[in-house]
């Protein structure tokens, strides 16, 4: 088992290495996880930069007291694989970003498509943004990363076109693309950007305006697959396609 990873704003050590971990993440780790001394933690900002670390004791419940070894910086990754995922219903949304962050997606998306039953508006979208971002944070500790994915604004249809227009490789999920995923040709550097449309599929009028900006129509294969999922199945085939599994 690899090490717990914890979120901080700072990675600095004071005098003679040592860190104390406490608020939420403290209490987490004290109550929660019950961390003793001697066990292995690691710390991030989230951003790439952590620390490895060597627990020396616990003061009270919520605060660990940390021996921080050492400090390095991940780079991004390449290519960068950003998904633009239609809102679902429900807590589906919390599902599609909780998956795609443990297979290691670096970008989410939300896209308030055509044919979404669900629109954020006013407070309930902000509170739904804010999910959604507590979630790739959570996930992202869960499955041990350091770089977290970004989860932007929500767009709308021609800020997506936008988006497809500027990278590497743009692709839509859509039943009338001819080439499987599994087959498309990938770049090696840049960034791939990945449309995954509502339970009632992408508009037509949606996919000519994509298709405009540059993107292609792509199937995964013969099974339908909800939004929820599919965002994370085709993100695992172009990961394992890049090399990024390897």
């Amino acid at each position: 088992m690899t090490a717990p990873v914890f979120v901080v704003e700072h990675i600095d050590a004071g005098g003679g290495g040592r860190y104390v971990l406490d608020g939420p993440e403290g209490r987490h780790a004290v109550s929660v996880k019950r961390l003793r001394a001697g066990e292995d933690v690691v710390l991030t900002d989230g951003a790439g930069r952590w620390a490895d670390c060597v627990v020396l004791d616990t003061e009270g419940k919520d605060r660990l007291v940390l021996r921080l070894e050492s400090v390095h910086e991940e780079p991004a990754e390449q290519p960068r694989v950003t998904v633009v995922q239609a809102l679902p219903k429900g807590d589906r949304g919390e599902l599609a970003v909780e998956t795609m962050t443990e297979v290691g997606v670096d970008a989410i998306v939300p896209w308030a498509a055509a044919r979404c039953i669900t629109q954020w508006k006013g407070d309930r979208g902000a509170k739904a943004l804010g999910k959604w971002r507590a979630t790739a944070r959570e996930a992202g500790k869960q499955s041990r990363r350091v770089r977290f994915p970004e989860v932007a604004e929500a767009a709308t249809t021609k800020q997506v076109a936008a988006l497809l227009a500027g990278a590497e490789f743009a692709a839509v999920l859509h039943e009338s693309g001819d080439t499987p995923l599994a087959t498309a040709e990938l770049p090696a550097t840049g960034e791939i950007v990945l449309v995954v449309g509502p339970e009632g599929g992408v508009a037509p009028e949606e996919l000519a305006l994509f298709e405009e900006a540059g993107a292609k129509a792509y199937r995964l294969g013969r099974s339908v697959l909800r939004t929820s999922t599919a965002g994370t199945a085709a993100a695992a085939v172009l990961l394992a396609r890049t090399g990024r599994w390897s």
